[in-house]
């Protein structure tokens, strides 16, 4: 549970990041992609824990509130989804087809 928890801030906070203020940034990239402790935080920011903590689960909040208004998570997983499902139908139905085998490349790397 942790691990899904941690993948969907992180995906959250790539979409929403521009959203957030200075210091959320920094505590939720601190905290889920580099993997520090709340206390970590809280002695290289001369904060307390309590703050720290505090501080993340209110922007989890702001994180998954933006989602449910403006669903851009969702969609994105819903299209690479569909895209992967369209590339092996076109792999197994037209595996000669050398320019449409070329277009759903193009369009696979369209996800990076």
């Amino acid at each position: 549970m942790a691990i899904e928890k941690t993948n969907r801030i992180n995906a959250l906070f790539e979409f929403y990041e521009p959203l957030l203020t200075k210091k959320q940034v920094l505590y939720i990239a601190l905290y889920y992609r580099d993997d520090y402790s709340l206390g970590e935080i809280a002695e290289n920011y001369h904060v307390s824990r309590q703050a720290v903590y505090d501080n993340i689960k209110r922007t989890e909040k702001i994180l998954e509130t933006y989602e449910t208004k403006l669903q851009l998570l969702r969609r994105f997983q819903l299209q690479n989804s569909k895209i992967d499902e369209l590339i092996g139908y076109v792999q197994d139905k037209y595996p000669s087809d050398k320019a449409l085998l070329n277009l759903m490349k193009q369009l696979e790397d369209l996800e990076e």
